[in-house]
């Protein structure tokens, strides 16, 4: 949704690269989850358990991303506590999730399931790694968010509501993302 109070601009432009790079990202998890429906009736795929770490980690980035939607809210209605401590709760649940989906791994290995062992334990790794990646490019901004929101003068701007709208609307997509290829991972 382009905001009609602010002319054509860099971070208008910014706005549509970023849904550029979703919808890019999400045509690349579209093409590896149809792999992963090719390959699986082809043979040699290793039945086993998700390990519970990915579920908690489901809780963390869903609780994450309805923390900075209020985050949102407060800063657009100028309430600076709630704002600050929603971008910090937001910020510690992301690096969380991190934390319970390098457990998770550590599950799988533990099981016997590594990346080199069956074709389904990569495509595991692969799906959550990646998805990983790109939850650190999330976390980098929510750190930019974060230096911005305690560092510099607080103050409701429209380019300030909009830096912070492309960082919401990121931190949502790959919460969104996750909940996919858990549900995909579930149904397989």
């Amino acid at each position: 949704m382009i905001d009609k109070n602010l002319g054509p601009s860099r971070y208008q432009a910014l706005r549509f690269g970023l849904w550029i790079a979703m919808a890019s990202i999400t045509m690349m998890f579209a093409a590896l989850t149809s792999a992963y429906l090719v390959r699986k009736p082809a043979g040699n795929w290793y039945e086993f358990k998700l390990p519970f770490q990915f579920f908690i980690s489901t809780i963390l980035i869903f609780l994450s991303s309805l923390v900075i939607e209020w985050a949102f809210q407060s800063f657009k209605k100028g309430n600076e506590n709630s704002y600050k401590f929603g971008i910090l709760a937001s910020f510690l649940l992301g690096i969380s999730f991190l934390g319970s989906q390098i457990l998770a791994w550590k599950s799988l290995t533990a099981q016997g399931i590594t990346i080199d062992l069956t074709v389904s334990g990569s495509f595991l790794y692969a799906l959550s790694g990646i998805h990983a990646a790109h939850v650190l490019g999330g976390i980098a901004a929510l750190m930019v968010s974060l230096l911005t929101a305690f560092l510099i003068k607080f103050e409701v701007s429209p380019m300030r509501i909009l830096k912070f709208d492309l960082v919401r609307q990121y931190w949502h997509f790959v919460d969104i993302l996750w909940i996919y290829l858990l549900i995909f991972l579930i149904l397989q």
